[in-house]
């Protein structure tokens, strides 16, 4: 099998769930947590980085490689995107 790779070309398609303004996580002034289906089906995390907090305690079969990044979002962004991510 081979190794999945981020397409860099893909485009924004569709929000998964509501914005943060929606969910009241912001003001509209700042960064926003966020989801969105790319058109080529892969999806789009827009959180806070904490890749140096946690990886000092990642369980022992998770790795993040060099150029990943371990983001963290609300949970009321996933909650709310549930609906919209197809089951299979």
């Amino acid at each position: 099998m081979a190794k999945w790779e981020a397409d860099p070309e893909a485009s924004f398609a569709r929000r998964l769930g509501k914005s943060s303004l929606e969910l009241g996580q912001t003001s509209g002034n700042t960064g926003c947590p966020d989801m969105w289906e790319l058109d080529n089906g892969d999806v789009a995390v827009i959180g806070a980085d904490l890749t140096a907090s946690y990886e000092g305690r990642l369980p022992d079969d998770v790795r993040v490689d060099p150029g990943e990044r371990l983001v963290i979002i609300p949970r009321a962004t996933i909650l709310a995107a549930k609906a919209d991510i197809p089951d299979a």
